[in-house]
């Protein structure tokens, strides 16, 4: 999509925004191609299902209490390090696709986060500009999590994070050139009430040295997957808000990034 909102067919660039299109300089092709009139504009946007903006990427790094205010919520202490963990990349699905709430689930609840999107092999970095040249670009991600499962059913994370639905990506993927990461609003509605709302301005640590961080521990490639922590105004941290159920809508924006709407449907 354009900044005046006009979409563009990308099919005659690239079969997907995957890994070789991110490595391969698709990026630069693409803007190449929409400056020399090489691009056909979508007529039906709108009545065609909007994927995932990055196809079948290899990881998904979470990153836990990366917001003072979620930290305090969840009564847990601001940590030192990042704390990360991870997704399987099938949890993936659009910006508008249902989210399945497991069997026997009561406790499913939302997190709306900032997602980066790796855009060059980031291995053992020695600076946090490396790790700025080597993310792509930002997109909007819900981190659902079945709290139970996270937190009162023994082991790590990943259970209460590996549903399947279980990380809305997109609409949009924006270059960092076009995106202001750092200071971006970050929001969420669920059935229209707001209910999250923060800057990432407010992250423990920002994006540039969590890819630098994560780096030295795991090997990030392109069309991996950082999302970065989420606000306060989570369920699990609001006594007497409801979890999600059946029904419920949820909505999600970040500035410069797009909208998110997910319907949740019992499995």
């Amino acid at each position: 999509m354009a900044t005046d909102g006009t979409v563009y067919d990308l099919s005659g660039v690239t079969t997907d925004i995957d890994a070789a299109f991110l490595s391969g300089g698709g990026i630069e092709r693409t803007r190449q191609a929409l400056d020399d009139g090489g691009l056909p504009q979508v007529t039906d946007p709108h009545q065609q299902r909007v994927g995932p903006p990055v196809a079948s990427p290899g990881k998904i790094v979470g990153i836990g209490l990366n917001y003072l205010d979620h930290a305090a919520e969840s009564g847990a202490c601001p940590p030192n390090e990042p704390i990360a963990f991870l997704k399987p990349s099938d949890t993936v699905v659009g910006p508008e696709d249902d989210v399945v709430i497991p069997p026997h689930s009561t406790k499913t609840d939302h997190e709306v986060e900032l997602a980066v999107v790796i855009g060059s092999t980031a291995r053992y970095l020695s600076s946090t500009e490396e790790a700025r040249r080597s993310v792509a670009g930002y997109t909007v991600a819900n981190d659902v999590s079945e709290r139970e499962f996270q937190l009162e059913r023994g082991g790590q994370w990943e259970k209460g994070k590996s549903c399947e639905t279980f990380t809305p990506l997109g609409p949009w993927l924006v270059t960092g050139e076009d995106a202001d990461a750092a200071q971006a609003d970050v929001r969420l509605w669920v059935n229209g009430a707001l209910v999250q709302s923060g800057n990432t301005s407010n992250m423990i640590f920002g994006v540039e040295y969590l890819v630098y961080y994560l780096s030295h521990f795991m090997v990030l490639h392109p069309g991996d997957v950082v999302i970065t922590g989420t606000p306060a105004g989570v369920a699990m941290g609001r006594p007497g808000q409801p979890y999600l159920r059946p029904g419920d809508t949820m909505e999600l924006a970040i500035d410069g990034l797009g909208r998110q709407r997910q319907q949740l449907v019992a499995a």
